[in-house]
């Protein structure tokens, strides 16, 4: 099976994280692949830590994307692929038509299905997605859900001291991206009624500077650790007490993925991912969406009863072996890469869109 890999994804953020693992998963199964992504100082040294060929394009608005036009098609070319796999809609935006190798387009949020005109095949992050997907005009046979999933690396927990934080307090971990989606300036408003917890925020984004400014103004800035991108996610759950997710728009969510697999409580906002996926007081406490007074309760109840905290940990552990695994991703992802090297080839750009699909 040979895959070319397109992404032009951020510098970092949730859905790079979901393509870099995946890629980094298959190849461990002997998926041989070609990537083509932007040049990132995140990512190139693992690339080549891992013998993966990559080959970098600008991926700037289509009109303007002569350039990595040309080098999809060269990449087609020379690495001669069973398929391609078109990851989130600026890469679909490009896929390459007519080139008789099958287009996969993947979702990790509901884009018009427009930029993915080209494409025959879809993978949905989840069931709502590939609803979206087919709505939109796809062939229900040519779409499917494929998760995430967690895999964090044995090791010993991140240093508290290391990042200034005394050993005995309780630790408010937020894996995200800065951005208002985001959420974060709820939790940092829900701080104040804390004021035994400390919390750390893993992430970057355009919206790092007005969040440092709100702890500020709130007196919080000394419990608050700004900790950036950081790759070490496993560490940073295992030093925790809590995971907190406030995501106001949130299509999944693998931070839930990410808590269920290290066996941390999962506090998360009710948007339409972690929603779907976690179970009120089973596998996580759910808060509405920008209510601080809720997400400071049900912190200051997880942090008070440990019974709960051990059942919420337990049963997401359970959901995650069950289907947020490697080994499951990358069995459904291989399986399904097999259905569509069979169904494609030569003629087969009609093979996955209907004729009321955008764009066609």
């Amino acid at each position: 099976m040979r895959v070319l890999q397109v992404m032009a994804g951020a510098e970092c953020g949730g859905a790079e994280t979901m393509y870099a693992d995946g890629v980094l998963a298959l190849a461990g199964a002997g998926t041989d692949q070609l990537l083509l992504t932007r040049p990132s100082r995140l990512r190139d040294s693992l690339w080549v830590r891992h013998g993966l060929a990559v080959r970098h394009a600008s991926f700037p608005r289509p009109w303007m994307g002569r350039s990595t036009r040309k080098a999809i098609r060269q990449a087609i070319a020379d690495f001669k692929p069973d398929l391609c796999h078109y990851w989130m809609a600026r890469a679909a935006s490009y896929a390459a038509a007519d080139s008789g190798i099958p287009n996969i387009g993947w979702f990790g949020a509901p884009s018009p299905l427009d930029y993915y005109r080209h494409c025959q095949f879809f993978i949905g992050l989840t069931q709502e997605l590939v609803r979206h997907i087919v709505a939109g005009g796809a062939r229900p046979e040519a779409a499917v859900c494929i998760h995430p999933f967690a895999d964090l690396p044995a090791g010993p927990p991140a240093d508290r001291a290391a990042l200034d934080t005394p050993a005995g307090v309780p630790v408010l971990l937020s894996l995200s991206r800065l951005h208002w989606h985001k959420a974060i300036d709820v939790l940092l408003r829900a701080m104040p009624q804390l004021p035994e917890a400390y919390l750390w925020i893993a992430g970057e984004g355009p919206a790092q500077k007005s969040l440092q400014a709100l702890a500020a103004s709130l007196g919080i800035e000394a419990r608050v650790r700004w900790l950036g991108w950081r790759t070490d996610r496993g560490a940073l759950l295992a030093a925790s007490t809590l995971c907190v997710f406030p995501s106001r728009v949130e299509p999944f969510g693998n931070v839930m993925v990410e808590a269920w697999a290290a066996g941390v409580p999962l506090i998360a906002a009710a948007a339409q991912g972690p929603k779907a996926y976690c179970r009120h007081e089973f596998n996580g406490l759910l808060v509405e969406p920008d209510d601080v007074p809720g997400l400071a309760a049900a912190i200051r109840r997880c942090l008070a009863e440990p019974d709960l905290c051990r059942r919420l940990t337990e049963n997401g552990r359970r959901c995650y072996e069950t289907s947020f695994t490697k080994d499951v991703f990358v069995r459904d992802m291989t399986a399904f890469y097999r259905m569509v090297r069979e169904a494609g080839g030569p003629g087969c750009a009609s093979a996955g869109r209907s004729r009321a699909c955008p764009g066609k």
